[in-house]
């Protein structure tokens, strides 16, 4: 039996939102600041594709699963397969305004074509790690206007919308692999998720920051002046790593799930316009 901590009561749910369609924003669309703007191009990137692998590491592991942790599988699908559609747009716009994304785009493919010659227990590892990840920037997002701000309202929104939809189903990836290693010992899972998540750390900001130096780069902005802008912007201000360290720490307790921060107040404050755009998870494809 899987001992998730999930909420009884929460409920995941997809809603069906486009956005930007119409518009163009501005080159450097976060706030005038080409570091911040390169660093969630550079992050978008990498979601279509991303998002399409975490669906796959999490279905592998569906068979058995009690009907909560079924239907919150098949609501987590749907709204990543809307999150991908969406950052496929949102990568467009990038292109539209000249950025060369593919080397980030290839890097993409190196990565992936690792992680899917590893063992399907491994790749669920690296899923409910990337997964906490988005969760906890997620989190940010939400309670500091400050990482958006300046930001056209469209972009702005899409990346709030994301968020709240990473918090909810934050726990799924999380509560497939309880199911998935029922049967090993609690040493032996815990060596799994947390070597996985070392190694997940190590690859995901050398890429980020690669990515990003690739993209400043095409600004004329680059050496010492680019890392420096770079470094000004994740660890100072707003210093997104560095108010994601303690909750990324929290990944390595005994106890840990991802519910053990309840934090839907984020969700509720986020939500309400998006009520529109509800998806019913029931008719997803298994």
């Amino acid at each position: 039996m899987s001992n998730a901590k999930t909420p009884a009561d929460l409920t995941i749910t997809p809603r069906d939102r486009r956005f930007g369609r119409d518009q163009r924003p501005d080159r450097w669309w976060l706030g005038g600041n080409p570091a911040a703007t390169a660093f969630y191009n550079a992050l978008s990137v990498t979601f279509p594709k991303g998002e399409a692998f975490f669906i796959e590491s999490v279905k592998a592991f569906r068979d058995g699963v009690d009907p909560k942790l079924a239907r919150e599988i098949r609501a987590f699908t749907m709204q990543e397969v809307v999150h991908s559609r969406e950052h496929v747009a949102f990568n467009r716009r990038v292109l539209d305004h000249g950025y060369d994304i593919s080397r980030l785009d290839q890097r993409v493919d190196e990565v992936l074509a690792i992680a899917n010659s590893r063992p399907p227990i491994v790749r669920l590892a690296a899923t409910l790690a990337l997964e906490h990840y988005t969760a906890i920037l997620a989190a940010e997002l939400l309670k500091n206007p400050k990482h958006l701000e300046g930001a056209d309202s469209e972009s702005r929104e899409l990346w709030r919308w994301h968020a709240l939809e990473e918090i909810e189903h934050k726990g799924v990836a999380y509560d497939t692999f309880l199911h998935a290693t029922r049967h090993l010992s609690r040493g032996k899972r815990y060596k799994i998720k947390a070597l996985v998540m070392l190694l997940v750390t190590v690859n995901f900001w050398k890429h980020r920051i690669e990515g990003t130096l690739d993209l400043m780069a095409q600004d004329g902005i680059t050496g010492w002046r680019a890392k420096a802008m770079l470094a000004k912007y994740l660890l100072v201000s707003p210093g997104l790593v560095t108010r994601m360290i303690p909750a990324w720490l929290s990944y390595f307790l005994p106890g840990f799930h991802p519910w053990n921060h309840d934090d839907r107040a984020l969700i509720r404050m986020a939500e309400s316009a998006y009520e529109a755009a509800v998806m019913r998870p029931e008719t997803a494809a298994a």
